[in-house]
């Protein structure tokens, strides 16, 4: 593989970041795809840089990202090109250039970054581990800060935010592991008090990873275990009756006020009591339809809008995120959660809703570059 390693441009270098060791390393590879196809090349230079299941830094280029996103299956990064390492520095170490390892174990300088573009999603992506990494080499990034994403990435405290803000949230549980396996009985005691049909979560997962429907409590364990194998920390939800009503956010620029798309709704077609599970968003993907804005009366959107900024300042959330929530039977906005790195696919709820409010793919990718380039790293 034949990689360029230094720019001799007036561009916005994007260290374009994808993969990663989630569950969701796929997703992100595609998700990087689009991005690089949106990206103005006029403005902006990119540097692909992959991430294996392993943890390993490789530049990458597009070649390598397109064949990756060929196959018939879904992608993975297996890493081909320089190991990369990134200089750890200060607050004013911008524009800093990367460090190359080549597969003889020299190390040589690498491409120059003035910002980064992180496009991985789960544990060790959104969670604010990889925010703190950028932090410390004193890196612009898209998106939350640490705490932020730590927050948003936890079903738990990301709930307990949210009821401080004075938003409603639906009945749930929490069971860590050390409650599993010293109090289970008490454990299951608690969540059967939600009554059925629940909804068994990793608290600390997204794209509908580890999460069972559970219709009759003989299936609980099971469920729980199934969550268990993506986090350790598992978060069970009553079932609500009601429509899942989705809203994007875009935070506004020199501390503006964040923006709120037209509420969209996705509808799995076809299945009865189907609900939108990763099959559906990532894979199967004509079984479900979006409506942007949703069929709503216009108040409840208007309410479904503040309500979304509102949940976006709750975890002190900057750049980008989507809210979720649920248009009950009795017709109450119920949240449900934040995701502070929601999907950024071409088909992901994310970019079709900020598309149908206005503001197409390539100049929502541009707003998420400048808004980056606009805040210092460090304390804000």
């Amino acid at each position: 593989m034949t990689i360029a390693t230094s720019q001799a441009t007036d561009r916005t270098t994007v260290g374009i970041l994808f993969g990663g060791r989630s569950s969701e390393h796929a997703i992100s590879v595609i998700t990087a795809a689009g991005v690089l196809q949106a990206l103005d090349r006029g403005t902006y230079e990119p540097v692909l840089i992959g991430i294996t299941r392993d943890g390993v830094w490789h530049l990458s280029d597009e070649r390598e990202l397109t064949a990756t996103r060929e196959a018939d299956t879904l992608p993975e990064f297996t890493g081909q090109g320089p190991e990369v390492h990134l200089p750890l520095g200060g607050p004013a170490a911008h524009r800093q250039h990367l460090v190359l390892r080549e597969a003889d174990g020299s190390f040589h300088e690498g491409p120059r970054l003035d910002v980064v573009f992180p496009l991985l999603h789960g544990p060790f992506g959104e969670d604010g581990t990889l925010q703190g990494l950028l932090e410390m080499a004193g890196l612009p990034y898209v998106g939350s800060g640490v705490t932020a994403s730590a927050v948003g990435m936890d079903k738990h405290f990301m709930k307990m935010a949210f009821e401080a803000a004075g938003l409603q949230v639906g009945p749930y549980r929490v069971i860590t592991a050390r409650q599993w396996e010293r109090s289970r009985l008490e454990s299951i005691e608690r969540v059967r008090e939600l009554g059925l049909p629940v909804f068994v979560k990793p608290a600390r997962a997204g794209s509908s990873c580890g999460i069972t429907r559970v219709e009759d409590w003989a299936h609980l364990e099971a469920a729980v275990a199934e969550a268990q194998e993506f986090d350790p920390k598992v978060v069970v939800e009553a079932g609500i009756e009601g429509r899942e009503i989705e809203c994007a956010v875009l935070d506004g620029h020199h501390h503006d006020t964040p923006r709120a798309s037209h509420p969209g709704e996705v509808v799995v077609v076809g299945q009865e009591d189907a609900w939108y599970d990763f099959e559906t968003k990532y894979v199967q993907t004509e079984d479900s339809v979006l409506r942007c804005p949703a069929d709503l009366p216009q108040p409840v959107r208007d309410d479904i809008r503040a309500q979304a900024v509102r949940a976006f300042l709750a975890v002190d959330a900057e750049g980008l995120a989507r809210a979720d929530f649920f248009w009950t039977t009795d017709e109450r906005v119920v949240i449900n959660e934040i995701n502070t790195l929601p999907g950024f696919t071409p088909i992901s709820m994310y970019r079709l809703m900020w598309e149908e409010t206005g503001i197409g793919y390539a100049q929502l990718v541009d707003e998420l570059l400048r808004l980056a380039l606009e805040r210092p790293v460090g304390l804000r």
